[in-house]
């Protein structure tokens, strides 16, 4: 962890009891100066930090922004391996580019890398991803399972389930899953992932979650063609959300979930995805290349495909396409 990370970790852990300079100094390893130094400079991005002589250092507010010592330090030893590593940009082309890259250079699974804007954000299919500045979570985890390629939707499907449970324990909001990568409120998109991957013929060399978070978004924001279908926390709660605060629930809820599938419990993340699912019993229209599969969504397999029931009664295992209700 850096300074910066490790005094905003010292003052939430302290609270209103706040931490002096001497504290922090020692824990540091640095001088009262150099800690005094580091406060000012996160007064410069607007940390409230109040200071006295009686209580030291307390945090009193923190800004709107992206910042990784303030990410880091609220996950203080709450997760094991998504979010060790935190970087945010202010703005690049596309998160899972960066990630790409990072898995290149052999950089270890579990960084996540934030953008406050995409100039090419992408959704499956070749889609474009709006991702406009400092209103939503435009981030990528890269990851390194010890999985079949066959068996990467279970990241996907594990991915949906935990974006859901953050939606929900920080704003109350009820979400749901369009499969595969789809996450819906009140009908209408407000989440997307997408999954990149380079792969052997029998292991899988790296993984790239993509996720996009329509956090803080109006009516406005979005251009005239996606009004009816896509929407924001902010739209559906009535008020603006804390972008950090769902930052970190999120990388607590991926983590805990990656956990999971790389232990082989990847059928209790199933079926927790299973309860928030609404493409599972209803008729469905697939479309892959130029076939066309309709028929009935009964269930995930053990690689987390879905699996649709023809009219004619075949079990078809769908791994990618294109999926929609059908009217």
């Amino acid at each position: 962890m850096s300074i910066d990370s490790e005094i905003l970790t010292a003052m939430r852990r302290a609270g209103d009891a706040g931490t002096s300079g001497a504290e922090l100094a020692q824990k540091l390893g640095v001088t009262r100066a150099a800690v005094w130094a580091r406060i000012e400079e996160l007064r410069a991005l607007g940390y409230e930090i109040e200071a006295s002589p009686l209580h030291g250092y307390r945090l009193r507010n923190t800004p709107d922004v992206l910042h990784a010592d303030d990410l880091l330090s609220r996950l203080w030893r709450t997760t094991k391996v998504i979010g060790r590593d935190i970087r945010v940009f202010q703005e690049t082309t596309s998160t899972n580019d960066v990630a790409e890259k990072l898995a290149r250079d052999d950089v270890k699974e579990g960084v996540v890398v934030f953008a406050e804007a995409q100039t090419k954000g992408r959704g499956r299919l070749g889609r474009a991803w709006l991702s406009l500045q400092g209103k939503g979570l435009w981030f990528s985890v890269l990851l390194r399972p010890a999985l079949r390629p066959q068996a990467a939707t279970q990241l996907t499907v594990a991915a949906a389930a935990a974006v859901c449970r953050a939606i929900c324990s920080q704003t109350g909001l009820t979400a749901s899953v369009k499969w595969p990568n789809d996450i819906l409120l009140g009908g209408k998109k407000v989440a997307g992932i997408l999954t990149e991957l380079s792969a052997e013929l029998d292991h899988i060399k790296y993984v790239i979650l993509g996720i996009g978070v329509n956090v803080n978004l109006t009516l406005t924001d979005f251009p005239v063609e996606l009004r009816r279908i896509g929407t924001s926390i902010q739209m559906e709660q009535g008020r603006s959300a804390n972008r950090a605060e769902l930052a970190v629930a999120l990388i607590r809820e991926l983590d805990a979930d990656y956990a999971r599938v790389c232990d082989g419990r990847f059928t209790a993340v199933a079926d927790e995805w299973e309860q928030c699912c609404a493409t599972l019993g209803k008729s469905v229209h697939v479309l892959i290349g130029r076939r066309t599969i309709d028929g009935r969504a009964e269930s995930l397999d053990e690689d987390g495909a879905l699996l649709v029931r023809t009219q004619h009664g075949r079990l078809e295992r769908i791994t990618g396409g294109d999926v929609t209700l059908a009217k």
